[in-house]
């Protein structure tokens, strides 16, 4: 399991607990596993901040919360039994992937040293001002050089840096940017309007995410349709969702009309994504939204519509194919397919 937690402050071991071995598996089946370990390790996300390795031939191998490990075996018919259900075994101990992990939060948040948790708001903030430079400092390279072998490097490089301004206002939205609750805002607010997200409606809809991370019905990400509601969608919509590249930009649509299936929007302070108490929050985010929007309508007058699309609208879309692209990532996998659960029990 997740013996490590690794984070920039040190490294630090978990408890080692494993839960008990299956009893329909047999000793010629362990010996078997023994033979066909896979030598390389792979690595996965956690869908958070937290990064653990798969087994390495060492003692510090672990395994992703979310992830049935898989393992490669050579015989036929253990194959079909692989496909079902992943075993693993270090040092003679057989690991059932499909058994809660043998640690709570509370396991990592000890593991993890106490300076981790000091948040240092002067560094956020020079966080902030430096990505701000880097930001208009690659605007205006583009715009004086203004030729078409600068120009599709500018949207790779600001249509990344859109998604570094992104990332910070996220820091501020889970209350990582400082302690205080008024500087988070205000910083989340410059930065996630100046790339068209309403920040409170996003924070409000990204917590509940958090606390729903692969659930099929609550998750607010990528969450898999039921067949239902799959025949319900028109053709339109269907081909959109599930047709390249279409889904690496749906990101404003999600913040419109949220995902198939699911009703309200981060702009209307009656949706149900929030509370009562909330809807003063998403009106104030919507307002700063719109006023962004309104600037980019008054640049696009003075500096004309080409001049803005290739200064601002094509990098925008890059930054919604990274956000589409690592939240995707983040849900399905990729050679590993992350399962989804209903109700409290795993699927």
């Amino acid at each position: 399991m997740a013996s490590w937690v690794l984070s920039e402050c040190g490294l630090r071991p978990l408890p080692r607990v494993y839960p008990q071995s299956r009893t329909g598996l047999t000793s010629k089946t362990t010996d078997l596993l023994k033979l066909t370990q896979p030598p390389v390790s792979k690595s996965y996300n956690l869908g958070s901040s937290i990064k653990v390795s798969g087994w390495s031939g060492q003692r510090n191998w672990a395994l992703n919360v979310a992830v049935p490990v898989s393992v490669p075996v050579i015989e036929k018919e253990d194959k079909e039994r692989e496909s079902v259900k992943g075993v693993n075994e270090h040092e003679g101990e057989l690991f059932d992937p499909s058994a809660p992990p043998p640690f709570k939060l509370a396991d990592i948040r000890a593991a993890i040293p106490k300076h981790c948790w000091v948040k240092n708001p002067w560094r956020s903030m020079s966080y902030v001002v430096r990505d701000v430079a880097v930001v208009f400092g690659l605007a205006a390279a583009a715009a004086y050089f203004n030729n078409w072998v600068v120009w599709p490097l500018y949207w790779f490089a600001q249509g990344t840096m859109f998604w570094a301004l992104f990332v910070l206002g996220h820091d501020c939205g889970h209350g990582s940017f400082s302690n205080n609750p008024k500087l988070n805002s205000v910083v989340g607010h410059l930065l996630h309007s100046a790339i068209l997200v309403p920040y409170h409606g996003w924070r409000i809809s990204h917590r509940t995410h958090h606390q729903n991370h692969g659930h099929v019905e609550n998750d607010e990400s990528w969450q898999p349709l039921s067949e239902k509601i799959y025949k319900s969608l028109d053709i339109v919509t269907r081909t959109l969702r599930f047709t390249l590249p279409f889904p690496m930009l749906a990101y404003p649509v999600y913040l419109w009309s949220r995902s198939p299936g699911k009703k309200g929007s981060h702009f209307h302070p009656d949706s149900d994504l929030f509370a009562p108490n909330e809807r003063k929050y998403v009106i104030t985010s919507t307002a700063c939204w719109t006023a962004m929007a309104a600037m980019i309508a008054c640049l696009s007058f003075v500096m004309g519509p080409v001049q803005m699309l290739k200064l601002y609208g094509i990098p925008y879309w890059i930054f919604v194919m990274w956000l589409d692209l690592a939240t995707y990532l983040h849900h399905h996998g990729h050679d590993e397919k992350l399962p989804w659960y209903r109700g409290k029990v795993g699927r």
